[in-house]
């Protein structure tokens, strides 16, 4: 049986829905991003080989990020994976991960999960993460999960370095890596990833 690996990519999110639209009249357009680009996650599946099976679910409306939409299409999708999952929450993705797992209990065994350059709040953001707020304790999340792994580059301007601070003393079971010249990873490959998945027993 292949190992199932479940990557949730990042998005945007929103205190009200004027907040939205008023971002989406006035935020400047990077032009370099709207070319057609190849991401890590695209390539895990060729990295990791025949083995695993990843699963890149398209999350609802990124760009405008809600949370309870994402719970529903995310329990869906894990009701047609088999056991023992491997999970990867990149950026908002993360902080979902941890939000989900730190208030609901799955009847599926998980076997690792990875938070890449995942905001723990929004005290350093400019973006509302208001829908997405951890709960209080983490320690659901930690007790249900065999493995945590954080992943984040000091030179990241999205999600600062000390948000991994945050996931350290929430988390204190979780291991860390600390990248230098990285950004918030959005290079085409991550081959520490790709290792670290292939060494989880």
């Amino acid at each position: 049986m292949k190992q199932q690996i479940i990557a949730i990519h990042g998005g945007t999110s929103f205190e009200n829905y004027q907040d939205y639209i008023n971002f989406l009249k006035n935020h400047e357009i990077n032009f370099d991003k709207l070319k057609s680009s190849k991401g890590w996650k695209d390539s895990l599946q060729e990295d990791l080989g025949e083995e695993f099976e990843v699963l890149m679910p398209r999350m609802p409306n990124p760009s405008n990020a809600v949370y309870e939409e994402w719970k529903i299409w995310f329990e869906r999708i894990i009701e047609l994976c088999d056991d023992n999952l491997i999970f990867i929450g990149h950026s908002l993705g993360g902080i979902f991960l941890a939000k989900y797992f730190s208030e609901n209990i799955i009847s599926k065994k998980i076997k690792a999960v990875f938070l890449v350059a995942a905001p723990f709040d929004d005290s350093n953001s400019e973006e509302s993460l208001s829908p997405f707020k951890l709960p209080a304790s983490l320690e659901k999340f930690e007790k249900q999960c065999e493995n945590i792994y954080l992943l984040q580059s000091r030179d990241d301007i999205l999600v600062l370095f000390e948000e991994m601070e945050k996931y350290k003393k929430a988390l204190p079971k979780a291991k860390t890596f600390i990248f230098e010249g990285r950004g918030h990873f959005n290079s085409e490959t991550f081959p520490e990833i790709v290792e670290l998945i292939k060494e989880i027993k």
